[in-house]
């Protein structure tokens, strides 16, 4: 719980020094969009993440954080800015499924998304990190495609992997 409220310090900190004054720069996800989110489900989900961690060695390849039930992993730390949800992000990422390991869609080339466009899990943990940041995700399905899933490549109630590197805020 300590740890919990750390993070959501250490996060606030991070949205108010990162917004610029007098520019539209939300940084925090609308509290209906998270309380859209099955409780139970979100449960189910971050304890197969977090047995997932332990039995994959994760915690050994860097410090693992959270933002919401969200587990990441920075592998390459960045600089400059964070980007605000009305931000579009350049990325190249590899997602796959946490069940099996397939891959469900890459992009290592670089891509230009609007963040506010993106599933709730990259709109939640993006705000955080800098251009330049190299990180693996572990997104719960409440905040990736959720009940329905995206078939047929990722069937309901998934749980997402992503490895991104974060080139780009625009």
């Amino acid at each position: 719980m300590i740890r919990m409220v750390k993070g959501a310090i250490v996060l606030m900190a991070i949205v108010i020094a990162s917004c610029n004054s007098g520019e539209d720069c939300t940084k925090v996800v609308q509290q209906s969009k998270l309380d859209a989110v099955d409780a139970a489900q979100l449960a189910i989900d971050k304890q197969i993440i977090d047995d997932y961690i332990v039995a994959n060695n994760i915690a050994n390849t860097g410090t693992v954080q959270e933002v919401n039930g969200i587990k990441y992993v920075i592998t390459k730390e960045g600089s400059g800015v964070t980007p605000c949800l009305e931000n579009n992000v350049v990325v190249t990422y590899t997602g796959k499924l946490l069940s099996d390991g397939s891959t469900f869609d890459s992009n290592l080339s670089g891509v230009s998304f609007p963040l506010n466009q993106l599933i709730l899990g990259w709109q939640l943990t993006f705000p955080t990190f800098t251009k330049g940041t190299s990180v693996t995700i572990f997104v719960p399905s409440g905040y990736g495609y959720g009940p329905v899933g995206f078939p047929p490549k990722i069937p309901p109630n998934s749980n997402l992997v992503f490895n991104v590197d974060l080139t780009n805020v625009r």
